[in-house]
């Protein structure tokens, strides 16, 4: 670590249902949190307060004086680098705001912004369950879909910073049932987030039970042949399709899942051989890591943007 860093580092974790935060000492150790709230829905305004106030309430544990601490926020999204405001979010009333001059105004000091995913991957890349590796792709099954890629403990974000949204690719290898596929909130057809978020994956089994259940739910009723057991066996393939199409392209030497469909433990042992058949190489290699740090790792890597 370098001298140079903040006495204390916040990181923030907007999430579509929560915000989490937690404050890092200069080494590395926990300081104060995890705090966490509901993120205030379709509520701009609200949403800056919620986000304020996990923050006093780190500060104040921690015993900080507020301009002496860093603040880094993991987003669903990013922030435009031409307009300044907020593009992409599957938290749709943060689109169009300029929350990263807003918060800077609340907070009375500098902020740094990043996607959700992005911290989520350069957590587990860098202490976490890819830190063995040169190249980690993070997945982010959650809410939505996302994916952060790192390279040399570095985030590959882009000129557009669209780094690693494979969530609004659509789905590959598609079969005539799944054409043109759910409508997705960007205003597009068959995104690979409307096949397999967890809000996708309720829908799915809504559909086929006709009954409504959590991930949690449907994954724990499981049984041989059964509709969950059919759901849960399509939503794996789906993503092993997905997956693929990202790894022909940046082939990485390990990917960690995240969000809270990281927490059902047949992806790792299903994932690989939906993979595998669709990959550009008679070697294949699919490394899946649980995360390291779980529902922390984001808001962790968030702590870190200002260690970059």
């Amino acid at each position: 670590m370098s001298a140079m860093l903040p006495p204390l580092r916040i990181g923030i974790d907007l999430g579509g249902t929560k915000i989490e935060g937690l404050a890092l000492d200069a080494s590395n150790g926990i300081a104060a949190g995890p705090i966490r709230t509901e993120t205030p829905q379709d509520n701009y305004n609200e949403t800056l307060a919620a986000i304020a106030a996990v923050i006093a309430d780190l500060e104040a544990t921690a015993g900080a004086v507020a301009p002496n601490a860093s603040i880094g926020i993991g987003m669903p999204g990013s922030i435009s680098k031409s307009t300044g405001l907020v593009q992409n979010a599957n938290s749709t009333w943060l689109n169009g705001q300029p929350l990263q001059r807003d918060l800077e105004a609340k907070l009375q000091r500098p902020v740094r912004l990043a996607n959700d995913a992005n911290c989520f991957a350069l957590s587990e890349a860098t202490d976490g369950s890819g830190a063995d590796a040169r190249s980690v792709l993070g997945v982010i099954l959650g809410t939505g879909c996302g994916g952060g890629l790192v390279i040399d403990k570095q985030l590959i974000d882009g000129p557009m910073g669209i780094g690693g949204e494979w969530g609004h690719n659509p789905l590959p290898w598609a079969q005539s049932s799944e054409t043109p596929g759910p409508a997705c909130w960007c205003g597009r057809h068959g995104c690979m987030e409307t096949w397999v978020s967890g809000p996708a994956l309720e829908t799915q089994y809504l559909a086929a039970a006709g009954q409504s259940r959590s991930v949690s739910e449907i994954a724990a009723i499981s049984g041989p042949h059964d509709a969950a057991a059919d759901v849960l066996a399509r939503h794996t393939d789906r993503l092993g399709r997905g997956l693929a199409h990202v790894l022909n392209i940046f082939d990485p030497d390990v990917i960690v899942l995240g969000g809270g469909l990281s927490n059902l433990l047949h992806l790792y042992r299903d994932l690989p051989g939906a993979i595998v058949p669709h990959l550009f190489t008679d070697a294949p290699i699919v490394d899946i890591r649980r995360p390291k740090w779980g529902d922390s790792s984001g808001v962790r890597g968030a702590a870190w943007l200002w260690d970059r």
